[in-house]
């Protein structure tokens, strides 16, 4: 009962990238840099093992961002041709490459990473990629001119190698679709169908992360401006719920998303957020099963997994670790008091 997994992402070593920092640069080059990144690979497995995680993840160790890491082996992008273009609907400035031919792969993707994080964790192991929505709204389109057209050439480069991830055996693989909380109109629509084309014949569990963002400034702020209830999820989870992807990753704790909203994922697995990324105070373990307890009011326990809310990427690596433990602890606590 409550088996733990985080939303994917663990802060880098300070010896591997930029510390705190979102688009962090490489420490290294060449095949330094290729060792270097297994070498945080096993820490981030390590450290969630040491946590009490039951469903681990690589950590996100080998990608620079959560979006670019995957772009970069995608053929018809021109990283050199770099723009700056508004995220999640202007909310901040990033600069970004520019599709500029038709979309395919290269080459795999993510093999190494996922290979070897296989080859070191008897735990199920999880493996993040960025949802189609996302990426089309954190990238230039210079030749497509529709970003549906767009999203669905992603989508099905996105299922290329999702596929060769579940050959590599990976237990689930989870979709971060932040852009999902940004155009819900569109994310009911044409949004969960690209979903849909980039999970297609996978027969590992499939998961889509949607949330408010990573603890940024320009997030915060936004959070700040959204009244005392969020009420986005509205609009998107009755459509999740008749999607085809097994599970749900949101943001729970510290988060002001009224949790009898859940009721709107019936028939799905809640990646249930009960630690905050946004802050560097640490939950105890009180606190997590606190978020688990009313949880449980909306959704059956064996439906519930115990989460991070987002990505901890920008976080210092203590208090990561830190949050880590408490997450742990919190589900094994949650346990004896609801079980």
């Amino acid at each position: 009962m409550f088996p733990t997994s985080i939303a994917g992402s663990l802060p880098k070593p300070s010896w591997l990238a930029e510390p705190a920092k979102l688009w962090p640069t490489w420490r290294l080059a060449g095949a330094d840099l290729e060792a270097a990144k297994l070498d945080a690979t096993l820490i981030a497995l390590k450290t969630q093992e040491d946590a009490g995680i039951d469903i681990v993840t690589d950590g996100e160790q080998s990608r620079q961002h959560f979006v670019h890491g995957f772009l970069e082996s995608v053929a018809g992008i021109d990283f050199a041709k770099r723009v700056e273009m508004g995220i999640r609907n202007d909310r901040y400035k990033a600069m970004v490459p520019t599709v500029t031919g038709p979309l395919s792969l290269k080459d795999r993707v993510h093999a190494a990473e996922a290979r070897f994080a296989r080859a070191h964790t008897s735990r199920k192991l999880k493996f993040t990629l960025p949802g189609p929505m996302t990426i089309v709204d954190t990238i230039a389109d210079g030749y497509y001119g529709d970003r549906v057209k767009m999203a669905f050439a992603f989508a099905d480069a996105l299922n290329q190698e999702a596929r060769a991830l579940a050959a590599d055996g990976v237990d689930v693989i989870q979709f971060d679709e932040p852009a999902f909380n940004v155009y819900m109109d569109e994310a009911a629509g044409w949004g969960i169908d690209a979903l849909h084309r980039a999970a297609a014949g996978l027969i590992c569990t499939t998961a889509v992360h949607i949330c408010y963002g990573y603890g940024i400034p320009a997030n915060v702020a936004w959070k700040a401006a959204l009244g005392a209830d969020w009420r986005q999820y509205e609009k998107i989870f009755p459509a999740l719920a008749r999607s085809r992807i097994a599970q749900v990753s949101l943001e729970c704790r510290n988060s002001r998303v009224p949790l009898e909203l859940l009721r709107l994922l019936d028939g799905k697995d809640v990646l249930l957020g009960v630690i905050d990324v946004a802050t560097d105070a640490v939950e105890t373990p009180e606190e997590v099963a606190a978020v688990i307890g009313e949880a449980l009011r909306y959704v059956p326990r064996e439906r519930i997994v115990p989460c991070t809310n987002c990505g901890m990427a920008p976080m210092r690596r203590d208090i990561a670790d830190a949050k880590l433990l408490a997450l742990g602890a919190g589900a094994r606590l949650a346990r004896q008091r609801f079980g």
